[in-house]
């Protein structure tokens, strides 16, 4: 068989998850502003970014192929966490999730003839944090580029006392809703 999708996404993570669950797909990455619209709430922004980043990737052109795209966000207190640019924005991030619960939202949208979106909301506790251990953390390089300056399936899980949700969708692409979407649409998860 054949490529069964176009993923729009540069995340090596969400190419492992398709492929954790059976799914060809080739990578067509996109670039567009994921800046937050002024009083845009959380839900609503990582369906929309999710769903401009499959409309940019299908406007290229696809193939024939039906394109999948995610957006996943760190919240705490209704405030969007996006990817820290600097040490003292990461301090920032993880002082404000040291102890507390905080929400992940992962959106799917897949674009075909038709558009189709599925959202996860997980729910993530952090133990207590010391400056030290972020500044540690910091330095492995690890939380550069990820939401909320942490990453749960690498070094950062030893921060996380509990989650409530999708570990995948934490990840980055919650794999029980794309894979419903997926068979919606006729696409075969492993099986």
């Amino acid at each position: 068989m054949g490529i069964q999708l176009i993923l729009a996404s540069a995340s090596p993570r969400r190419s492992e998850l398709l492929t954790q669950i059976g799914i060809r797909h080739i990578i067509n990455a996109v670039d567009i502003d994921e800046t937050p619209l002024a009083n845009e709430a959380p839900l609503a922004y990582v369906q929309r970014v999710a769903a401009e980043k499959s409309a940019a990737c299908y406007a290229v052109g696809n193939h024939g192929l039906p394109v999948l795209s995610a957006d996943t966000t760190v919240v705490c207190e209704g405030q969007i966490m996006g990817k820290p640019q600097n040490l003292q924005q990461a301090i920032d991030m993880l002082s404000t999730l040291s102890g507390r619960s905080h929400q992940v939202y992962s959106a799917v949208s897949l674009r075909g003839h038709q558009h189709w979106q599925a959202v996860n909301m997980s729910e993530v506790r952090f133990r207590p944090l010391t400056q030290a251990e972020i500044i540690a953390y910091w330095q492995t390089g690890e939380p550069c580029d990820k939401a909320g300056a942490y990453a749960i399936q690498g070094r950062g899980s030893v921060f996380i006392e509990s989650i409530t949700g999708s570990f995948s969708g934490v990840m980055g692409l919650p794999l029980f809703e794309t894979a419903q979407l997926l068979a919606q649409q006729g696409i075969k998860v492993i099986a």
